[in-house]
């Protein structure tokens, strides 16, 4: 039995899917080899064979692609004038923000305003969800 390898990077993965069917291994057998080694989840069989036919067509690179989409509209200099917004009035809502920044949805001023990670008012870190219990004593009859 050989040792797994646990999330492996895209780019190992069509590493290997490269340089197997340089060696005129069939798909199937790759997918098989791929499992042993990375798991189940590593990728499907049709993504494999997906590969093996680009690599086929003249493909030589093994990283990501750049992909088309639609560009973010945030960027520091945007970032800058939330936060400067911000040290003008300390008592906003993303409300208020939204109004002043229509380009920028209300997710992403919250994200920015509250990033992942930061301190909530309690010491919390923003990606938890806190519970607070308090404990209620009832005078005995």
């Amino acid at each position: 039995m050989f040792k797994t390898i646990a999330d492996p990077a895209d780019c190992e993965v069509r590493s290997v899917i490269r340089f197997l069917n340089a060696k005129k291994v069939e798909p199937a057998e790759i997918h098989r080899q791929l499992v042993e080694i990375y798991g189940k989840n590593v990728m499907t069989d049709g993504m494999v064979r997906k590969c093996v036919r680009q690599f086929n067509d003249g493909r030589t690179n093994v990283h990501d692609e750049a992909r088309s989409g639609r560009p973010s509209v945030i960027n520091d200099g945007l970032v800058a004038k939330v936060n400067e917004k911000i040290h003008e009035n300390r008592w906003f809502t993303i409300r208020m923000l939204f109004d002043e920044f229509r380009q920028i949805s209300k997710t992403k001023l919250s994200q920015i305003v509250f990033p992942v990670g930061s301190e909530n008012a309690y010491g919390c870190p923003q990606n938890e969800v806190t519970w607070q219990c308090f404990e209620i004593s009832y005078p005995m009859q």
